[in-house]
């Protein structure tokens, strides 16, 4: 065996780590191919969010199987720890992994391939104690990196399944996010993303630092010139931590609050730990600290049970707020969560009809804040170059505006001042 290719569904955490089990395999004499490609492992890194995840999951299990029939397939990641038993009985699985031990995966695989026999190594995740460290040495990209300072969730919203897929909160140590933070650095990366499946409960568990500090800390990181936080919750927000977020310019003025519905009744139904007018409290002391901030955040439609009239009272809330842009999901039912079996599940059109209805509306409101910036000169990083022109290149502002910009020279991985001039459908126009 000497190839391997992944398959990644669901969130930037799931995306770091097949970063970190892709780097495992290369240093043991592997080579990654794409996920498309014929290979002699095949390793899907699986989400579970919705059932439609779990679908895609089985899908591409199908789909390896038919393009080599001797491959080893791995299964790895939130599906296969809340349903090992579903995914050992999928034909065509070699080794099923959960959240943890995924440092293991190369040696599994090669048991596998040697035994021809199931291995099954998941565990319950009342026996995750600690914040399980995965390596990444090998950087693929020079511009944004994601770095992962937590895990876990002990939130227990009513329609989520991940506090059962990903276990209680576990805290990464101050020194080891120092130390990859100071090597992306050296690699030359200008922006780095703090990310974890609940990244405003971090230091709860260790007891010694917050998120507000570990923040205030990277900021005199030596050639990091932007930190950006991953999805918060709004009961984080504070003068304290409002403080530690102007405090040094490095720090972007864009935050992605978590919403989910803008009616009370329905965030009570959802086990939300906030009202409306806590959430309203918060967007208004992010406003006064940093005028120009973006705030992005996520919502489900069709929660069981909401009415017509519980719809009109989030899409009220949402133009209250003016968001800079939204994520609209329509609520899928999750087996062994409290909302799975609530009266009043939402019929399937009604859902489309109100998720069409609040994208529309995220549109325009995406639309309304990015013209405030016409003929504005804002800072951009430059990530990569368009699809269709190698000559344009996209980037993004430090309050998440994305700008697409023409350059006669490389551009890639550095921070341009850039005159805003023209509004398209999901980005600025904009020039040197």
């Amino acid at each position: 065996m000497n190839s391997v290719a992944f398959h990644t569904l669901g969130c930037k955490v799931n995306q770091y780590e097949t970063e970190a089990m892709e780097e495992l395999f290369e240093k043991n004499g592997y080579n990654v191919v794409g996920e498309e490609g014929y290979s002699d492992i095949y390793v899907i890194n699986t989400c579970t969010v919705t059932n439609l995840s779990d679908r895609k999951s089985r899908q591409f299990i199908r789909k390896s199987k038919k393009k080599n029939p001797d491959a080893i397939v791995a299964v790895v990641g939130c599906y296969s720890q809340v349903s090992p038993e579903e995914v050992e009985n999928i034909e065509g699985v070699d080794v099923i992994i959960g959240t943890s031990e995924r440092g293991r995966i190369v040696e599994l695989c090669e048991e596998a391939s040697s035994t021809k026999k199931k291995i099954n190594i998941v565990r319950s995740v009342k026996t995750y104690k600690e914040f399980e460290k995965i390596d990444i040495d090998k950087l693929k990209s020079r511009t944004r990196a994601f770095v992962k300072i937590q895990d876990g969730c002990n939130q227990f919203c009513s329609y989520c399944i991940i506090p059962y897929a990903r276990g209680p909160i576990r805290s990464r140590k101050y020194g080891e996010i120092e130390t990859e933070i100071k090597k992306l650095s050296k690699a030359g990366f200008k922006e780095i993303v703090l990310t974890g499946i609940h990244v405003a409960s971090y230091g709860k568990d260790l007891k010694k630092e917050s998120i507000g500090e570990v923040i205030d800390k990277i900021s005199l990181i030596e050639g990091i010139e932007r930190i950006r936080l991953s999805s918060l919750e709004p009961t984080l927000i504070d003068d304290d931590f409002m403080g530690i977020m102007t405090k040094s310019y490095k720090i972007c003025d864009h935050f992605h609050l978590s919403l989910q519905s803008g009616s009370d009744t329905v965030l009570k139904r959802m086990s939300r730990k906030y009202t409306t007018e806590d959430y309203r409290e918060r967007v208004r002391l992010i406003r006064e600290y940093l005028p120009d901030a973006g705030i992005t955040t996520d919502i489900i439609v069709g929660f069981p049970g909401e009415t017509e009239e519980e719809f009109k009272e989030t899409m009220n809330f949402v133009e209250e707020i003016g968001f800079s842009r939204i994520h609209v999901f329509k609520y899928s039912p999750r087996k062994g969560t409290p909302a799975a079996i609530m009266e009043n599940q939402i019929h399937g059109e009604t859902k489309n009809m109100r998720s069409e209805t609040l994208i529309a509306l995220g549109d325009r409101l995406s639309k309304e804040f990015n013209s405030k910036y016409l003929d504005k000169t804002k800072d951009v990083l430059y990530e990569e170059h368009t699809k269709k022109n190698s000559d344009v290149y996209e980037g993004y502002t430090s309050n998440y505006i994305r700008v697409r910009t023409p350059s006669n020279v490389d551009i890639i991985g550095k921070i341009q001042a850039t005159k805003l001039s023209g509004i398209k459908n999901s980005y600025i126009e904009g020039a040197l």
